[in-house]
């Protein structure tokens, strides 16, 4: 059964979390897993000795990420997100007073007559307004875990992550990063990235920017390793 967590760029969810934690050691089983990344990467900061339970583990897969990965499976993990909508304007209400003549003569006041068109209108276009501010557009977060591929063993590893790194753009954040041997003294960098799905695509990112120039200079190719849901919000 997948475990869910709730919202944790939050002291609350952070809490949670860290209870969760206090007799674990991984998010789910004994073996750091996909369920460990997937958690790891809705972090968006390295949490506080406040917590520290979720502290000691998330040291932990840091340290694997750096040295040997994490390959296993999990059982499965649902991290919940929400962003708090903005509170909606309301029309002031008309001032009652405005329509009382100052002598108190209301004798050409009436007070059952219908609506003219135009307070119709007036009106249509309040509800209209209210109803599309108060609209929520649902989002989600994804963790990505990519291969960058250098074009030979000559290639300077060090400006090759500073140029992966460079690229900036709303809705993306990189994360965590290793070298991993691939042969004939080839290394490739193994990076991950959190993206928010309605603003970043993966393959754009790639096709547009890793491997066009000035970065193609350091850059062979790119490959998604994984590829996770990690949370649905709305924004």
């Amino acid at each position: 059964m997948a475990v869910t967590l709730y919202d944790l760029s939050s002291a609350s969810g952070l809490k949670k979390l860290d209870e969760y934690l206090l007799p674990r050691s991984y998010i789910t089983g004994y073996q750091a897993t996909k369920d460990d990344l997937t958690v790891y990467a809705a972090l968006p900061t390295a949490p506080s000795d406040e917590y520290g339970n979720v502290s000691r583990w998330y040291k932990h897969i840091d340290a694997l990420l750096r040295i040997s990965g994490v390959s296993g499976e999990g059982s499965g993990v649902i991290v919940e997100g929400s962003l708090v909508a903005e509170p909606v304007a309301t029309p002031p209400a008309a001032d009652t007073k405005a329509a009382v003549a100052e002598d108190d003569d209301d004798d050409d006041v009436d007070l059952f007559g219908e609506e003219t068109e135009e307070e119709k209108k007036a009106a249509e276009e309040r509800a209209a307004a209210v109803k599309a501010s108060a609209k929520k557009k649902e989002s989600g977060k994804s963790s990505v875990l990519l291969d960058v591929k250098p074009w030979d063993d000559e290639t300077d590893m060090k400006k090759l992550e500073e140029s992966v790194r460079s690229v900036q753009m709303e809705g993306l954040l990189w994360g965590a990063s290793k070298l991993v041997p691939v042969g004939y003294g080839i290394k490739k960098l193994q990076i991950m990235l959190t993206i928010v799905d309605d603003l970043v695509s993966v393959d754009t990112l790639i096709e547009e920017h890793l491997t066009v120039e000035p970065i193609n200079e350091y850059v062979q190719s790119c490959d998604i390793v994984a590829f996770n849901k990690i949370c649905k919000f709305f924004r």
